[in-house]
């Protein structure tokens, strides 16, 4: 089993920025991707970027160019630096994990932007 523990979630003024770290523990074996998601409430679940282990990195359209995701593959841990944060990326946000035959979610971390 694996275990995803987020930190950095809170509170921040739109304009802000905020930093969200997940590190991941336990039989990490076959996970060759980890990033975030996030949902708002009455919203679907949407991608917010993700990195895969050869550094391929894919980013939803609303965050391009005001999030970086990064990993640090020797600490299993995965982080997400967001600028310009808008009232609407206001969410909860999900660490992710998997691999061809897994799939790991953490408990996720609230991101309130105030206007």
């Amino acid at each position: 089993q694996v275990q995803l523990v987020e930190s950095g979630g809170g509170l921040v003024q739109a304009g802000g920025s905020l930093r969200l770290s997940c590190a991941a523990s336990g039989s990490i074996f076959g996970i060759n991707t980890m990033g975030w998601y996030r949902q708002a409430p009455g919203q679907q679940r949407e991608l917010v970027a993700d990195i895969a282990d050869g550094g391929y990195i894919n980013y939803g359209d609303s965050v391009k160019g005001r999030f970086t995701i990064s990993r640090d593959k020797a600490k299993n841990t995965v982080y997400l630096q967001m600028h310009s944060l808008k009232p609407e990326d206001t969410a909860v946000y999900y660490c992710n994990a998997h691999g061809p035959l897994v799939l790991y979610w953490g408990q996720g971390t609230q991101v309130t932007v105030s206007s």
